[in-house]
């Protein structure tokens, strides 16, 4: 890789305020005598700055193997205004750039499933890949075209064992450049900025929702993987300030109420600080009342907490009450 791709690179990572000390000053340099590099990175840092906002309070962080050290909150910048179809995941990206801060010999460590600390950037990549072509962003890893009958699922399941093949040959932090170089790509669309544009319809992981949403989808699956390498560190993660939290579950819960369709016996659905609904059928009696907190149901429609583990308040029809659970955490993919 030349010293030019090799800044590229990092033009997120210095836009987001989160170089390493070994760039810092190799990549102001080379801006001062590249035009093409200067001009990208000012657009890139425009995008920061229109995202960035005055904190939000979020709920408190949950309790986790240790305290987040003080130099991780000193370099986690400020999250971006509640605002707009692009805060969650702006705040998602912005939270995993500065854990990985603190990732340095410790890429190997597990984290989920088969994958690593490395892998798990990997698949980000990946997972951002499907709306970043949808918007007209160039795949970062080449791509071998599944066969034509080939699902969803199973198309998914072969890009991202690719895409983290291909990065397992690469350092892990040329992975974490590629990753947030995209992610910054993304929130540069005109689709990230104009709330026309973002309600087109998109079907993506077999999805078809506004591209508004799948924004919002963007930023949950960049939270969970962010607690999950948060965990796998010993490093507490919050959860996405109120608004955001807000907003995803908003959006899990219409994702819910279509796997049930009207046919499910119907239960009242309640998430403390967010909202209630009715799921299933609207033409007989609510058969039973269920509450979640809006971060355990994140998790288990996340596949991070089984519907036999998860807290709840739960009364009347068990049944009802358990089937709206197991469809919860039939939906996860993550």
């Amino acid at each position: 890789m030349t010293e030019h791709e090799d800044v590229r690179e990092l033009l997120a990572a210095w836009a987001f305020g989160a170089l390493e000390p070994q760039d810092a000053e190799r990549v102001p340099a080379h801006l001062a005598a590249c035009p093409d590099c200067a001009a990208e990175a000012r657009r890139l840092r425009e995008t920061v700055r229109l995202l960035d906002g005055p904190p939000i309070g979020g709920l408190p962080a949950r309790p986790a193997a240790a305290p987040v050290p003080p130099a991780l909150l000193a370099r986690r910048p400020a999250p971006p205004p509640a605002a707009g179809h692009t805060g969650p995941y702006a705040a998602a990206v912005r939270g995993l750039t500065a854990l990985l801060a603190e990732a340095d010999g410790r890429w190997s460590t597990p984290v989920v499933h088969d994958w690593d600390v490395h892998a798990t950037v990997a698949h980000l990549l990946a997972a951002d890949e499907a709306l970043a072509g949808r918007l007209g962003i160039a795949a970062r890893v080449p791509a071998t075209a599944p066969p034509g009958d080939t699902g969803w699922e199973d198309a998914w399941d072969l890009r991202t064992a690719e895409v983290i093949a291909h990065e397992y040959g690469r350092t892990p932090r040329e992975t974490v450049g590629s990753w947030s170089a995209q992610a910054a790509a993304l929130l540069a669309t005109p689709e990230a900025r104009d709330g026309e544009l973002a309600a087109r319809a998109e079907t993506l992981m077999g999805l078809r929702l506004p591209v508004a949403d799948h924004f919002v989808v963007r930023g949950f699956e960049t939270w969970i993987h962010t607690d999950d390498i948060g965990r796998a560190l010993g490093l507490a993660v919050p959860p996405p300030p109120e608004a955001h939290l807000r907003r995803m579950v908003r959006l899990a819960v219409r994702v819910l109420g279509l796997a049930l369709g009207r046919e499910a016996a119907p239960v009242l659905l309640s998430v403390p600080g967010v909202e209630e609904w009715v799921l299933g059928s609207t033409d007989d009696p609510v058969r039973a009342e269920l509450a979640l907190d809006p971060v355990d149901l994140c998790l288990l429609m996340g596949g991070r907490r089984t519907p036999a583990e998860v807290p709840r308040n739960a009364t009347g029809d068990a049944a009802a009450v358990r089937n709206v659970l197991e469809r919860a955490a039939s939906l996860a993919w993550l």
